[in-house]
């Protein structure tokens, strides 16, 4: 594991083809490492969340090259490596668990991301017609230990045509909707690291269930 994330920051430090090309061999290593992690977490995942038992490494994982067409950045390679497991897919919006892997930035994260307009606005009003169900999720304190942070990039007010005295505007300010946790570089390859990541999902898994509940009737997974 510690070969991952030297890796990463090798390849932050000499982000070139050049580079990459003569270090082709220890990426392939730390590809089929990462491989491996993905599929183990796909096994352990499905045995309280059947819904991703279908899925393969492949409908889990991104190519490490960067879309350079319209970025300022013309780095050639991303400098994390990520997994989102999901019923739906990596390139849907049903809401899964993403483990993000990157010197310094390694996280968690359980949700969904960047929800069209029109879903995001009926996840709000979900949260408003079953508030009871919402806030029991996230305000357990085992939820909230797991997850520190809660909804990513909030508006400043809230959302238009929302109640103004809403009790806990927190909950329907995010534009995004998903829970996280950050790890020390430290943590990951760590003796039981994948138990704690795996506990962390199903801890997650009411909170992600509550959103597809929603997303899954207007857009497709």
């Amino acid at each position: 594991m510690n070969s991952i994330l030297h890796f990463l920051a090798e390849l932050a430090a000499n982000n070139t083809r050049e580079w990459f090309q003569a270090n082709r061999s220890w990426y392939d290593q730390v590809r089929a490492q990462h491989h491996d992690i993905v599929r183990t977490l796909l096994v352990r995942i499905s045995q309280f969340d059947p819904s991703v038992s279908h899925l393969d490494v492949k409908d889990c994982t991104y190519r490490i090259y960067r879309d350079v067409r319209f970025s300022t950045d013309k780095s050639p390679y991303k400098r994390h490596i990520g997994a989102y497991i999901s019923a739906g897919g990596k390139k849907s919006c049903h809401a899964g668990y993403y483990l993000h892997l990157m010197p310094g930035e390694t996280m968690l994260c359980a949700g969904t991301w960047y929800l069209p307009s029109h879903v995001l606005k009926e996840v709000r009003m979900s949260i408003c017609e079953d508030f009871s169900t919402f806030h029991s999720i996230v305000s357990a304190p085992e939820f909230r230990e797991a997850f520190p942070q809660f909804g990513y990039e909030p508006l400043k007010t809230m959302p238009k045509g929302f109640p103004a005295d809403f009790s806990h505007p927190e909950y329907l300010r995010p534009r995004i909707y998903s829970c996280g946790c950050n790890f020390e570089d430290s943590f990951v390859g760590s003796e039981g690291w994948l138990d704690d990541i795996v506990r962390r999902c199903e801890i997650a898994k009411p909170f992600i269930d509550f959103l597809n509940d929603t997303i899954d009737d207007y857009e497709v997974s």
